[in-house]
């Protein structure tokens, strides 16, 4: 277990998803994210659908895999619609990993039956076609005890992650994937399923601090990865 002060820049790079999400980024705005995660040697870039296409032209030749964000960044699909489009996602070739939102009202509502069942059943068209799921649980709107609940049915529903933030909360402070919340998630997931920090990850200190907690994926925002990784 390497101490993230003692990894090499590509070691660090290797654990970032470099989010390109914006909904107002121009195409050519779009080209230049992507290139830079691909440049920097991040494991992935988070995109929304509709850049899978130039993605998957970017991406083609290089180490760096493509993760597409479904029914974001609010969860609200029904679940049919759900599956759906993580189906739809999949079919088009070249998409290594999906990133779903919870529906987190239905989380605050309790409705664990209903959430597991949505995440199971996206989880199996996910995996059907051998890609990973990571569920975005959006931490900020959730108590720790919902967050932690949450970790657990994530796990249950066997998707591969669970995942703290969006990044586009609105209705309350945005921390994101502060330490308090990563260790609770690790230690509620058990090491059924993984943990991948996003949300307000812009220092070394925080991104180092989460990595020697034991997370195995950040989501960082185009901006912060040359900033957590040294460049």
């Amino acid at each position: 277990m390497k101490k993230a002060a003692d990894m090499t820049r590509l070691e660090l790079a290797s654990y970032i998803d470099q989010s390109v999400l914006k909904p107002e980024f121009t195409q050519a705005e779009i080209k230049r994210y992507i290139q830079e995660g691909i440049d920097y040697g991040c494991k992935t870039v988070c995109i929304n659908p509709a850049s899978l296409p130039l993605a998957k032209i970017l991406c083609a030749n290089s180490k760096t895999l493509i993760c597409v964000v479904s029914d974001f960044p609010f969860g609200l699909s029904d679940s049919a619609s759900k599956v759906a489009q993580a189906a739809h996602i999949l079919s088009q070739g070249g998409v290594d990993e999906v990133d779903v939102v919870a529906n987190y009202g239905h989380i605050k509502s309790g409705l664990w039956d209903n959430v597991k069942a949505e995440l199971k059943a996206v989880a199996d068209a996910c995996h059907s076609k051998g890609a990973i799921l990571k569920v975005i649980l959006e931490t900020d709107a959730l108590t720790l005890e919902e967050t932690i609940k949450g970790t657990q049915v994530i796990c249950d529903a066997e998707a591969d992650y669970a995942k703290t933030s969006t990044g586009f909360y609105t209705g309350g402070p945005s921390l994101g994937a502060t330490p308090e919340v990563i260790q609770a998630m690790l230690q509620a997931a058990n090491h059924r399923c993984k943990i991948k920090a996003s949300g307000g990850i812009r220092t070394r200190e925080r991104f180092f601090e989460l990595i020697d907690l034991g997370i195995d994926r950040a989501g960082i925002g185009y901006k912060s990865t040359p900033v957590v990784i040294g460049i």
